[in-house]
């Protein structure tokens, strides 16, 4: 939209460039031909050719004025010239010849013919008419002045202004027409652009939606799996910690819902809502992830001076289940330690496991399966921020995410 309305603007100003030209050529054909019919009358008063060409003058008036209707539109731009474009030209140069003929002084209107010539014709007609043009008024100029002796000026004075009117014209429609095709082109590359940007941010949202839907519905989907299958297995034998599964896995499901309820709205982690912070989100999720295989603490090392932009705690919470998910369900692990600091420009959240641990080169490569490690580095980038992953195998995980606070530019 922004493309079509620049280029709206600029073909406007050309086209009030064409129109002013126009207008300066209009007035300056009225004033030569005023001019030139006042001179007739004052140098031959009472010629019998007088009623003639006030008559001719006249009708060439009436036939420039309706130029607007029969005549070229008013831009440089070259069009193909209409049949009624070329007998309106046809008539005021017949009309203007026969007024030379009988007052050689009405060989100065030929210039704003001139300019008319070329707005009419396409360029190789319109440089013949304007050369008949010159050529005339030349024979017309020199026939008059003969008795005077030879003029130079005579001879030459008309070529010269009808090549420089010609060539100014020429490079003003070529420039035109260049201008054009500039516009055309920067047009159709914005609105290139535009669709470019449209499909990467459809795409950045399908992956922002895969990860969101990773780190919450499909994680609380499997830790009801497990939880199921653990009852499962203990019902016969100690039904009471299978009923406590079960009523995890429910619990799970309700929150689960929760953040389905959140999706349809606004996305924005339930742990959250109602204005929340950070610390007692995480502090919850562990609380909701512990279970009799899998203990989960939460420490928070200070409070934030200011309250954390709700950009960062979301992206942090979500951090959070994904490295826990990771831990459930890849790291065989027994225990698992959340941490949270916040330092003077930036806010540190610390995911450690005592589980079996990997070689982070082999994990986080092209390689990976799964949304896990690359989701929350794409998380972490989205930032601005930085993604820490130690580990060694037998010896535990420990995953940190530095969020700054200020606008990384």
């Amino acid at each position: 939209m922004r493309g079509n309305t620049w280029s709206a603007i600029d073909t406007e100003a050309a086209d009030d460039d064409a129109r002013r030209l126009a207008t300066v050529m209009h007035v300056a054909f009225f004033v030569l031909l005023c001019s030139s019919l006042a001179r007739f009358l004052m140098r031959h008063p009472g010629a019998p050719a007088t009623p003639w060409v006030v008559a001719l003058a006249l009708a060439l008036a009436l036939l420039y004025v309706l130029g607007p209707v029969l005549g070229p539109k008013e831009d440089l731009a070259p069009r193909d010239p209409t049949a009624a474009s070329r007998l309106w030209l046809a008539a005021v140069i017949g009309t203007w010849l026969t007024l030379v003929v009988l007052a050689p002084s009405f060989g100065w209107c030929a210039v704003p013919l001139f300019y008319t010539g070329l707005r009419s014709l396409r360029t190789r007609s319109a440089i013949l008419l304007v050369s008949l043009i010159t050529v005339f008024v030349v024979a017309a100029q020199v026939q008059l002045r003969l008795r005077f002796g030879f003029d130079p000026n005579l001879l030459f004075a008309p070529p010269a202004v009808a090549a420089v009117a010609t060539a100014v014209f020429i490079h003003s429609q070529r420039q035109a027409v260049r201008l054009r095709a500039v516009i055309t082109d920067l047009v159709r590359t914005r609105r290139e652009l535009a669709a470019t940007e449209r499909r990467e941010g459809a795409l950045a949202e399908r992956q922002r939606l895969s990860m969101e839907i990773h780190d919450t519905l499909a994680q609380g989907l499997s830790s009801q799996q497990m939880l199921f299958q653990a009852a499962d297995r203990l019902w016969a034998g100690d039904p009471e910690t299978a009923r406590r599964h079960v009523r995890s896995a429910a619990s799970i499901a309700e929150h689960n819902l929760a953040e389905a309820r959140r999706f349809v709205h606004d996305l924005a982690p339930a742990d959250l809502a109602g204005g929340g912070s950070l610390g007692d989100a995480l502090r919850a999720l562990a609380a909701r992830e512990t279970t009799d295989t899998l203990r989960i603490r939460f420490h928070q090392d200070s409070a934030p001076a200011a309250p954390l932009p709700d950009r960062i705690q979301s992206a942090l919470l979500r951090i959070a289940q994904g490295a826990l998910a990771n831990v459930r369900e890849h790291a065989d692990a027994t225990t698992a330690a959340l941490t949270l600091t916040h330092l003077d420009d930036q806010v540190v959240l610390d995911i450690a496991d005592n589980g079996r641990g990997f070689v982070p080169t082999e994990r986080t490569g092209d390689g990976v399966r799964g949304h896990g490690l690359p989701a929350i580095r794409a998380r972490v980038r989205g930032l601005g921020g930085t993604l820490t992953i130690e580990s060694t195998p037998g010896e535990g995980t420990v995953l940190t995410a530095a969020i700054p606070l200020e606008p990384v530019p």
